[in-house]
Protein backbone atom coordinates (compact mmCIF):
# COMPACT_ATOMS: atom_id res chain seq x y z
CA UNK A 1 0.00 0.00 0.00
CA UNK A 2 1.27 3.55 -1.25
CA UNK A 3 2.35 6.09 1.55
CA UNK A 4 -0.79 8.47 0.67
CA UNK A 5 -3.49 5.25 0.91
CA UNK A 6 -2.10 4.32 4.63
CA UNK A 7 -2.18 8.00 5.33
CA UNK A 8 -5.63 8.48 4.11
CA UNK A 9 -6.81 5.03 5.49
CA UNK A 10 -5.19 6.80 8.79
CA UNK A 11 -7.65 9.63 8.42
CA UNK A 12 -10.71 7.12 7.73
CA UNK A 13 -10.58 8.63 4.51
CA UNK A 14 -13.74 7.46 2.52
CA UNK A 15 -13.52 8.93 -1.01
CA UNK A 16 -13.48 12.37 -2.73
CA UNK A 17 -16.74 13.99 -3.46
CA UNK A 18 -17.19 16.51 -5.73
CA UNK A 19 -19.76 19.52 -5.43
CA UNK A 20 -20.95 21.98 -8.13
CA UNK A 21 -23.39 24.15 -6.97
CA UNK A 22 -23.54 27.86 -7.44
CA UNK A 23 -24.71 28.73 -3.92
CA UNK A 24 -21.94 28.76 -1.57
CA UNK A 25 -23.81 28.58 1.35
CA UNK A 26 -24.98 25.02 -0.51
CA UNK A 27 -21.35 24.09 -1.10
CA UNK A 28 -20.11 24.74 2.76
CA UNK A 29 -22.82 23.32 4.23
CA UNK A 30 -22.26 19.63 2.35
CA UNK A 31 -18.66 20.31 2.66
CA UNK A 32 -19.25 20.14 6.41
CA UNK A 33 -21.82 17.50 6.26
CA UNK A 34 -19.25 15.38 4.08
CA UNK A 35 -15.68 16.18 5.66
CA UNK A 36 -17.03 15.21 9.15
CA UNK A 37 -18.31 11.75 7.62
CA UNK A 38 -14.51 11.25 6.17
CA UNK A 39 -15.23 12.61 2.65
CA UNK A 40 -12.65 14.83 0.78
CA UNK A 41 -14.58 17.46 -0.55
CA UNK A 42 -13.64 19.93 -3.63
CA UNK A 43 -16.32 22.72 -4.55
CA UNK A 44 -16.71 24.66 -7.80
CA UNK A 45 -18.99 27.41 -8.13
CA UNK A 46 -20.19 26.84 -11.53
CA UNK A 47 -20.44 24.71 -15.01
CA UNK A 48 -17.40 25.58 -16.12
CA UNK A 49 -15.15 25.54 -13.00
CA UNK A 50 -16.87 21.77 -12.19
CA UNK A 51 -15.94 20.84 -15.88
CA UNK A 52 -12.03 22.16 -15.14
CA UNK A 53 -12.23 20.20 -12.05
CA UNK A 54 -13.53 16.78 -13.64
CA UNK A 55 -10.86 17.14 -16.45
CA UNK A 56 -7.90 17.62 -13.52
CA UNK A 57 -9.00 14.85 -11.17
CA UNK A 58 -10.43 11.50 -10.07
CA UNK A 59 -13.98 11.67 -8.21
CA UNK A 60 -15.64 8.95 -6.43
CA UNK A 61 -19.37 11.04 -7.04
CA UNK A 62 -20.62 14.19 -7.96
CA UNK A 63 -23.30 15.95 -6.13
CA UNK A 64 -24.38 18.19 -9.30
CA UNK A 65 -27.35 21.23 -9.36
CA UNK A 66 -29.35 21.75 -11.92
CA UNK A 67 -29.69 25.28 -11.49
CA UNK A 68 -26.97 27.33 -12.58
CA UNK A 69 -25.84 30.61 -13.89
CA UNK A 70 -23.61 29.86 -16.65
CA UNK A 71 -25.52 26.56 -18.27
CA UNK A 72 -27.71 24.11 -16.52
CA UNK A 73 -26.55 20.85 -14.59
CA UNK A 74 -28.22 18.24 -17.59
CA UNK A 75 -26.04 19.62 -20.55
CA UNK A 76 -23.10 19.56 -17.87
CA UNK A 77 -24.16 16.20 -16.92
CA UNK A 78 -24.98 15.04 -20.85
CA UNK A 79 -21.18 16.40 -21.59
CA UNK A 80 -19.79 14.22 -18.54
CA UNK A 81 -21.50 10.88 -19.51
CA UNK A 82 -19.98 11.14 -23.49
CA UNK A 83 -16.96 10.95 -21.78
CA UNK A 84 -17.12 9.47 -18.30
CA UNK A 85 -19.89 6.52 -18.00
CA UNK A 86 -18.46 5.54 -14.13
CA UNK A 87 -18.95 8.31 -11.71
CA UNK A 88 -21.79 8.46 -10.38
CA UNK A 89 -23.51 11.82 -10.70
CA UNK A 90 -26.15 12.61 -7.52
CA UNK A 91 -28.36 15.30 -8.58
CA UNK A 92 -29.54 17.82 -5.82
CA UNK A 93 -32.02 21.04 -6.63
CA UNK A 94 -34.59 22.81 -5.76
CA UNK A 95 -36.85 22.25 -8.10
CA UNK A 96 -38.18 18.74 -7.78
CA UNK A 97 -40.82 17.85 -10.44
CA UNK A 98 -40.88 14.49 -11.53
CA UNK A 99 -39.73 16.04 -15.28
CA UNK A 100 -36.31 17.05 -14.27
CA UNK A 101 -36.01 14.17 -12.30
CA UNK A 102 -36.43 11.56 -15.20
CA UNK A 103 -34.59 13.50 -17.53
CA UNK A 104 -31.72 13.69 -15.03
CA UNK A 105 -31.91 10.25 -14.70
CA UNK A 106 -32.32 9.81 -18.45
CA UNK A 107 -29.47 11.54 -19.27
CA UNK A 108 -26.87 9.15 -16.76
CA UNK A 109 -27.40 10.61 -13.33
CA UNK A 110 -27.96 7.84 -10.52
CA UNK A 111 -29.79 9.35 -7.90
CA UNK A 112 -32.02 12.36 -7.45
CA UNK A 113 -32.32 14.82 -4.12
CA UNK A 114 -34.42 17.95 -3.71
CA UNK A 115 -33.31 20.78 -1.05
CA UNK A 116 -33.29 20.34 1.39
CA UNK A 117 -32.62 16.95 1.55
CA UNK A 118 -32.44 14.86 4.16
CA UNK A 119 -29.02 14.56 5.23
CA UNK A 120 -29.35 10.60 6.83
CA UNK A 121 -30.55 9.66 3.26
CA UNK A 122 -28.09 11.56 1.87
CA UNK A 123 -25.34 10.32 3.70
CA UNK A 124 -26.77 7.00 3.33
CA UNK A 125 -27.06 6.58 -0.46
CA UNK A 126 -23.45 8.32 -0.87
CA UNK A 127 -22.03 5.48 1.20
CA UNK A 128 -24.11 2.93 -0.36
CA UNK A 129 -22.92 4.09 -4.47
CA UNK A 130 -19.08 4.89 -3.37
CA UNK A 131 -19.08 1.33 -1.80
CA UNK A 132 -20.67 -0.54 -4.89
CA UNK A 133 -18.85 1.90 -7.37
CA UNK A 134 -15.52 0.41 -5.71
CA UNK A 135 -16.37 -2.95 -5.43
CA UNK A 136 -17.15 -3.19 -9.31
CA UNK A 137 -14.05 -1.44 -10.35
CA UNK A 138 -12.06 -4.10 -7.66
CA UNK A 139 -13.78 -6.36 -10.07
CA UNK A 140 -13.12 -4.83 -13.24
CA UNK A 141 -9.31 -4.56 -12.08
CA UNK A 142 -9.03 -8.18 -11.07
CA UNK A 143 -10.55 -9.18 -14.59
CA UNK A 144 -8.30 -6.93 -16.54
CA UNK A 145 -4.96 -7.69 -14.17
CA UNK A 146 -5.81 -11.55 -15.38
CA UNK A 147 -6.59 -10.53 -19.21
CA UNK A 148 -3.56 -8.36 -19.40
CA UNK A 149 -1.31 -11.08 -17.82
CA UNK A 150 -2.08 -13.53 -20.22
CA UNK A 151 -3.85 -11.61 -22.95
CA UNK A 152 0.13 -10.92 -25.51
CA UNK A 153 -0.48 -14.10 -27.65
CA UNK A 154 1.42 -11.81 -30.66
CA UNK A 155 4.05 -10.40 -28.82
CA UNK A 156 6.84 -13.05 -28.05
CA UNK A 157 9.80 -12.96 -25.40
CA UNK A 158 10.93 -14.61 -22.11
CA UNK A 159 14.12 -11.63 -21.73
CA UNK A 160 13.81 -9.22 -18.91
CA UNK A 161 13.84 -6.65 -21.51
CA UNK A 162 10.60 -7.77 -22.68
CA UNK A 163 9.27 -9.15 -19.64
CA UNK A 164 9.57 -5.07 -18.12
CA UNK A 165 7.86 -3.98 -21.28
CA UNK A 166 4.82 -6.23 -20.84
CA UNK A 167 4.56 -5.52 -16.93
CA UNK A 168 4.95 -1.85 -18.07
CA UNK A 169 1.93 -2.37 -20.67
CA UNK A 170 -0.25 -4.40 -18.02
CA UNK A 171 0.31 -1.14 -15.89
CA UNK A 172 -0.48 1.72 -18.17
CA UNK A 173 -3.30 0.26 -20.58
CA UNK A 174 -6.53 0.84 -18.12
CA UNK A 175 -5.37 4.48 -18.14
CA UNK A 176 -6.17 7.90 -20.27
CA UNK A 177 -2.09 8.43 -20.30
CA UNK A 178 -0.33 9.62 -23.81
CA UNK A 179 1.96 7.06 -24.51
CA UNK A 180 5.13 7.60 -26.57
CA UNK A 181 6.68 4.64 -28.01
CA UNK A 182 10.54 4.43 -28.97
CA UNK A 183 13.16 2.20 -30.59
CA UNK A 184 14.48 1.13 -34.14
CA UNK A 185 12.35 0.18 -37.01
CA UNK A 186 10.72 -3.66 -36.93
CA UNK A 187 11.06 -3.76 -32.96
CA UNK A 188 7.34 -4.12 -32.93
CA UNK A 189 6.32 -0.21 -32.05
CA UNK A 190 2.93 -0.46 -33.42
CA UNK A 191 1.99 -4.59 -31.97
CA UNK A 192 2.74 -2.67 -28.45
CA UNK A 193 0.21 -0.04 -28.91
CA UNK A 194 -2.48 -2.94 -30.26
CA UNK A 195 -1.62 -4.62 -26.91
CA UNK A 196 -2.00 -1.36 -25.34
CA UNK A 197 -5.48 -0.70 -26.77
CA UNK A 198 -6.73 -4.15 -26.49
CA UNK A 199 -6.05 -3.92 -22.63
CA UNK A 200 -7.68 -0.85 -22.24
CA UNK A 201 -11.49 -0.18 -21.30
CA UNK A 202 -11.55 1.27 -24.97
CA UNK A 203 -11.07 -2.29 -26.04
CA UNK A 204 -14.20 -2.02 -28.01
CA UNK A 205 -13.97 0.89 -29.64
CA UNK A 206 -11.58 1.54 -32.60
CA UNK A 207 -8.00 1.35 -33.14
CA UNK A 208 -6.97 4.19 -35.80
CA UNK A 209 -3.61 3.69 -36.94
CA UNK A 210 -2.36 6.53 -38.89
CA UNK A 211 1.41 6.53 -40.71
CA UNK A 212 2.53 9.74 -40.28
CA UNK A 213 5.19 9.39 -42.45
CA UNK A 214 3.69 8.39 -45.68
CA UNK A 215 1.13 11.47 -46.03
CA UNK A 216 1.72 14.96 -47.95
CA UNK A 217 0.52 17.31 -44.81
CA UNK A 218 -2.54 18.46 -46.78
CA UNK A 219 -3.58 15.24 -47.26
CA UNK A 220 -2.58 14.55 -43.42
CA UNK A 221 -4.58 17.01 -42.24
CA UNK A 222 -7.63 16.24 -43.91
CA UNK A 223 -7.31 12.30 -43.23
CA UNK A 224 -6.68 13.43 -39.09
CA UNK A 225 -9.44 16.05 -39.10
CA UNK A 226 -11.91 15.19 -42.16
CA UNK A 227 -13.26 17.58 -43.75
CA UNK A 228 -16.47 19.74 -45.35
CA UNK A 229 -17.89 19.29 -48.91
CA UNK A 230 -16.33 22.25 -50.73
CA UNK A 231 -13.32 22.77 -48.34
CA UNK A 232 -10.76 22.36 -51.25
CA UNK A 233 -10.80 21.33 -55.13
CA UNK A 234 -11.62 17.84 -55.34
CA UNK A 235 -13.85 17.43 -51.92
CA UNK A 236 -17.35 16.56 -53.54
CA UNK A 237 -18.70 15.47 -50.29
CA UNK A 238 -18.05 15.79 -46.62
CA UNK A 239 -16.05 12.90 -44.81
CA UNK A 240 -15.29 12.45 -41.09
CA UNK A 241 -11.88 12.27 -39.87
CA UNK A 242 -9.53 10.09 -37.99
CA UNK A 243 -10.27 11.34 -34.87
CA UNK A 244 -13.55 11.59 -35.44
CA UNK A 245 -13.83 7.81 -36.33
CA UNK A 246 -11.90 7.30 -33.42
CA UNK A 247 -14.10 8.74 -30.76
CA UNK A 248 -13.69 6.73 -27.31
CA UNK A 249 -11.31 4.23 -28.74
CA UNK A 250 -7.37 5.32 -29.46
CA UNK A 251 -5.75 6.37 -32.22
CA UNK A 252 -1.77 5.59 -33.14
CA UNK A 253 0.73 7.83 -34.72
CA UNK A 254 3.29 6.03 -36.55
CA UNK A 255 6.65 8.00 -36.86
CA UNK A 256 5.13 10.92 -35.66
CA UNK A 257 8.52 12.75 -35.94
CA UNK A 258 7.36 13.33 -39.52
CA UNK A 259 4.49 15.83 -38.90
CA UNK A 260 4.84 19.19 -40.14
CA UNK A 261 5.07 21.90 -37.43
CA UNK A 262 1.82 23.33 -38.83
CA UNK A 263 0.28 19.94 -38.66
CA UNK A 264 1.91 19.54 -34.98
CA UNK A 265 0.13 22.90 -33.59
CA UNK A 266 -3.11 21.66 -34.54
CA UNK A 267 -2.48 17.77 -32.94
CA UNK A 268 -1.46 19.31 -29.99
CA UNK A 269 -4.99 21.58 -29.36
CA UNK A 270 -6.74 18.38 -29.90
CA UNK A 271 -4.84 16.74 -27.16
CA UNK A 272 -5.07 19.58 -24.82
CA UNK A 273 -8.49 21.04 -25.81
CA UNK A 274 -9.99 18.10 -26.92
CA UNK A 275 -11.30 19.02 -29.56
CA UNK A 276 -10.79 20.39 -33.26
CA UNK A 277 -12.16 21.90 -36.19
CA UNK A 278 -12.51 19.71 -39.62
CA UNK A 279 -11.52 21.72 -42.85
CA UNK A 280 -13.43 24.36 -43.76
CA UNK A 281 -15.45 24.28 -40.73
CA UNK A 282 -16.23 27.18 -38.51
CA UNK A 283 -17.48 24.58 -35.97
CA UNK A 284 -15.57 22.27 -33.62
CA UNK A 285 -15.81 19.09 -32.79
CA UNK A 286 -15.65 17.35 -29.56
CA UNK A 287 -13.77 13.91 -29.01
CA UNK A 288 -12.66 11.74 -26.07
CA UNK A 289 -9.55 9.71 -27.92
CA UNK A 290 -6.61 8.46 -26.42
CA UNK A 291 -3.51 9.05 -28.34
CA UNK A 292 -0.13 6.40 -28.87
CA UNK A 293 2.82 7.93 -30.61
CA UNK A 294 5.78 5.82 -31.81
CA UNK A 295 9.13 7.09 -33.43
CA UNK A 296 12.43 5.77 -34.90
CA UNK A 297 13.98 9.37 -34.53
CA UNK A 298 15.34 10.83 -31.59
CA UNK A 299 12.48 13.91 -30.89
CA UNK A 300 14.68 15.56 -28.95
CA UNK A 301 17.00 16.37 -31.29
CA UNK A 302 14.29 17.03 -33.72
CA UNK A 303 13.19 19.99 -31.06
CA UNK A 304 16.55 21.50 -30.36
CA UNK A 305 16.38 21.57 -34.61
CA UNK A 306 13.60 23.31 -34.77
CA UNK A 307 11.94 20.56 -36.33
CA UNK A 308 9.59 19.16 -33.76
CA UNK A 309 7.34 21.32 -31.27
CA UNK A 310 8.75 21.22 -27.47
CA UNK A 311 5.57 21.41 -25.73
CA UNK A 312 3.92 18.61 -27.98
CA UNK A 313 6.93 16.57 -27.04
CA UNK A 314 5.93 16.97 -23.55
CA UNK A 315 2.71 16.49 -24.15
CA UNK A 316 3.39 12.77 -26.07
CA UNK A 317 5.89 12.00 -23.51
CA UNK A 318 4.28 11.37 -20.87
CA UNK A 319 5.00 7.64 -20.37
CA UNK A 320 7.79 6.23 -22.42
CA UNK A 321 8.19 2.78 -23.83
CA UNK A 322 11.71 2.08 -24.99
CA UNK A 323 11.38 -1.01 -27.27
CA UNK A 324 14.96 -2.95 -27.34
CA UNK A 325 16.49 -4.00 -30.26
CA UNK A 326 16.90 -7.85 -31.13
CA UNK A 327 20.54 -7.92 -30.89
CA UNK A 328 20.05 -6.96 -27.21
CA UNK A 329 17.00 -9.88 -26.35
CA UNK A 330 18.79 -12.56 -28.39
CA UNK A 331 17.48 -15.22 -25.83
CA UNK A 332 14.00 -14.39 -27.56
CA UNK A 333 15.10 -15.36 -30.51
CA UNK A 334 14.34 -19.49 -30.65
CA UNK A 335 10.76 -18.15 -29.59
CA UNK A 336 10.14 -16.10 -32.07
CA UNK A 337 11.75 -18.72 -34.64
CA UNK A 338 9.17 -20.94 -33.48
CA UNK A 339 6.06 -18.75 -33.23
CA UNK A 340 6.77 -17.52 -37.07
CA UNK A 341 7.29 -21.56 -38.19
CA UNK A 342 3.52 -21.93 -36.47
CA UNK A 343 2.28 -18.63 -38.53
CA UNK A 344 4.17 -19.25 -41.78
CA UNK A 345 3.71 -23.37 -41.67
CA UNK A 346 -0.49 -22.55 -41.12
CA UNK A 347 -0.67 -19.80 -43.94
CA UNK A 348 1.37 -22.06 -46.43
CA UNK A 349 -0.50 -25.33 -45.26
CA UNK A 350 2.88 -27.26 -45.12
CA UNK A 351 4.78 -29.36 -42.58
CA UNK A 352 1.88 -29.04 -40.05
CA UNK A 353 1.42 -31.59 -37.38
CA UNK A 354 -1.75 -33.23 -36.28
CA UNK A 355 -2.31 -30.46 -33.70
CA UNK A 356 -1.82 -27.29 -35.95
CA UNK A 357 1.84 -26.57 -35.04
CA UNK A 358 4.36 -26.51 -37.72
CA UNK A 359 6.92 -29.54 -37.72
CA UNK A 360 10.15 -27.38 -38.95
CA UNK A 361 12.90 -27.01 -37.29
CA UNK A 362 16.19 -25.26 -38.08
CA UNK A 363 19.64 -27.48 -38.05
CA UNK A 364 21.88 -25.99 -35.43
CA UNK A 365 24.42 -24.33 -37.97
CA UNK A 366 21.22 -22.80 -38.94
CA UNK A 367 19.83 -21.54 -35.43
CA UNK A 368 23.66 -20.56 -34.65
CA UNK A 369 23.72 -17.94 -37.39
CA UNK A 370 20.49 -17.00 -36.66
CA UNK A 371 22.16 -16.36 -32.93
CA UNK A 372 25.15 -14.72 -34.02
CA UNK A 373 23.20 -11.93 -36.81
CA UNK A 374 22.79 -8.66 -35.45
CA UNK A 375 19.24 -8.32 -36.53
CA UNK A 376 19.75 -4.70 -37.84
CA UNK A 377 15.85 -4.60 -39.12
CA UNK A 378 15.05 -6.55 -35.33
CA UNK A 379 11.90 -8.54 -35.25
CA UNK A 380 10.92 -7.79 -38.90
CA UNK A 381 14.10 -9.15 -40.26
CA UNK A 382 13.92 -12.15 -38.36
CA UNK A 383 10.30 -12.65 -39.73
CA UNK A 384 10.94 -12.40 -43.10
CA UNK A 385 14.00 -14.54 -42.91
CA UNK A 386 11.80 -17.14 -41.02
CA UNK A 387 8.71 -16.73 -43.83
CA UNK A 388 11.91 -17.71 -46.56
CA UNK A 389 12.59 -20.49 -44.78
CA UNK A 390 9.45 -21.93 -44.82
CA UNK A 391 8.61 -21.37 -48.39
CA UNK A 392 12.11 -23.14 -49.26
CA UNK A 393 12.30 -25.77 -47.01
CA UNK A 394 11.83 -29.49 -48.41
CA UNK A 395 12.03 -31.56 -44.76
CA UNK A 396 11.20 -30.73 -41.47
CA UNK A 397 14.70 -29.97 -40.60
CA UNK A 398 15.85 -26.45 -42.43
CA UNK A 399 19.51 -26.29 -43.37
CA UNK A 400 21.59 -23.13 -42.95
CA UNK A 401 21.61 -22.36 -46.85
CA UNK A 402 18.00 -21.56 -47.06
CA UNK A 403 18.24 -18.46 -44.85
CA UNK A 404 18.99 -15.17 -46.66
CA UNK A 405 22.89 -14.28 -47.73
CA UNK A 406 22.87 -11.11 -45.90
CA UNK A 407 22.01 -13.20 -43.14
CA UNK A 408 24.99 -15.51 -43.57
CA UNK A 409 27.55 -13.47 -44.54
CA UNK A 410 26.87 -10.78 -41.60
CA UNK A 411 27.08 -13.78 -39.11
CA UNK A 412 31.16 -14.08 -38.46
CA UNK A 413 32.11 -15.49 -35.27
CA UNK A 414 34.45 -13.44 -33.73
CA UNK A 415 36.32 -15.63 -30.68
CA UNK A 416 38.13 -13.72 -28.06
CA UNK A 417 41.69 -14.89 -27.32
CA UNK A 418 44.06 -13.78 -24.72
CA UNK A 419 48.14 -13.17 -25.50
CA UNK A 420 49.69 -17.01 -25.82
CA UNK A 421 46.38 -17.89 -27.99
CA UNK A 422 43.72 -19.26 -25.29
CA UNK A 423 39.99 -18.36 -24.83
CA UNK A 424 39.46 -16.08 -22.09
CA UNK A 425 37.68 -17.24 -18.41
CA UNK A 426 34.29 -15.73 -19.82
CA UNK A 427 34.47 -17.02 -23.00
CA UNK A 428 30.80 -18.02 -24.09
CA UNK A 429 29.20 -21.01 -25.09
CA UNK A 430 29.29 -20.19 -28.61
CA UNK A 431 32.60 -18.93 -28.46
CA UNK A 432 33.76 -22.24 -27.24
CA UNK A 433 31.57 -24.22 -29.13
CA UNK A 434 33.28 -22.14 -31.82
CA UNK A 435 36.91 -22.69 -31.28
CA UNK A 436 36.39 -26.32 -31.21
CA UNK A 437 34.52 -26.55 -34.47
CA UNK A 438 37.15 -24.16 -36.12
CA UNK A 439 40.58 -26.77 -34.73
CA UNK A 440 38.15 -29.41 -36.08
CA UNK A 441 38.12 -28.12 -39.47
CA UNK A 442 41.17 -27.20 -39.92
CA UNK A 443 42.46 -30.84 -38.87
CA UNK A 444 40.06 -32.38 -41.65
CA UNK A 445 41.27 -29.93 -44.54
CA UNK A 446 44.91 -30.31 -43.19
CA UNK A 447 44.48 -34.01 -43.28
CA UNK A 448 42.82 -33.46 -47.00
CA UNK A 449 45.83 -31.40 -47.72
CA UNK A 450 43.43 -28.68 -48.05
CA UNK A 451 40.65 -30.50 -50.62
CA UNK A 452 37.25 -29.08 -49.22
CA UNK A 453 35.03 -31.86 -50.61
CA UNK A 454 37.36 -34.69 -48.93
CA UNK A 455 36.91 -32.67 -45.62
CA UNK A 456 33.34 -32.16 -46.10
CA UNK A 457 32.94 -35.89 -46.42
CA UNK A 458 35.41 -36.89 -43.54
CA UNK A 459 33.53 -34.54 -41.51
CA UNK A 460 30.34 -36.40 -43.05
CA UNK A 461 28.65 -32.82 -43.60
CA UNK A 462 27.56 -31.50 -46.56
CA UNK A 463 29.86 -29.40 -48.61
CA UNK A 464 27.81 -25.72 -48.79
CA UNK A 465 27.53 -26.20 -45.12
CA UNK A 466 31.49 -26.60 -44.81
CA UNK A 467 31.61 -23.81 -46.91
CA UNK A 468 29.54 -21.26 -44.77
CA UNK A 469 31.45 -22.80 -41.46
CA UNK A 470 34.77 -21.89 -43.16
CA UNK A 471 33.34 -18.28 -43.56
CA UNK A 472 31.71 -17.99 -40.91
CA UNK A 473 34.71 -18.92 -38.45
CA UNK A 474 36.95 -16.82 -40.24
CA UNK A 475 39.15 -19.93 -41.97
CA UNK A 476 41.88 -18.56 -44.39
CA UNK A 477 42.22 -21.04 -47.28
CA UNK A 478 45.70 -21.93 -48.65
CA UNK A 479 46.05 -20.81 -52.35
CA UNK A 480 47.20 -23.39 -54.95
CA UNK A 481 50.70 -21.87 -55.10
CA UNK A 482 51.10 -21.59 -51.89
CA UNK A 483 50.41 -25.27 -50.93
CA UNK A 484 52.47 -26.64 -54.04
CA UNK A 485 55.63 -25.06 -51.79
CA UNK A 486 54.81 -26.89 -48.87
Amino acid sequence: MSDTLVSEAARGFRGRILVIDDEADIRESLDLLLSSEGYQVDGAENAAAGLRRLEAGVYDLVLLDLMMPDRSGLELLEELRQWDRQTPVFVITAYGSIESAVRALKAGANDYFTKPWDNEKLLIEIDRMITKGRLEQENIHLKRALKQRYSFPNIVGKSERMQTILDLVARVAPTRSTILITGETGTGKELIAKAIHANSPRADKMFVAVNSGSLPPDLLESTLFGHVKGAFTGAVSARKGYFEIANGGTIFFDEVGNINLETQAKLLRVIQEREFMPLGSSETVRVDVRILAATNADLKRLVEEGRFREDLYYRLNVINLVMPPLRERKEDIPLLVEHFFDKYSRENNKFLGPDGRSLLRFEPEAMEVLMEHSWPGNVRELENAVERAVVLAREPRVPVDVLPEHVLHSSGIRIRRDAKGYLPPDASLFEIVADFERRKIIEALESANWSQTEAAEALRIPLSTLNQKIKRLEIAIPKKSELARR
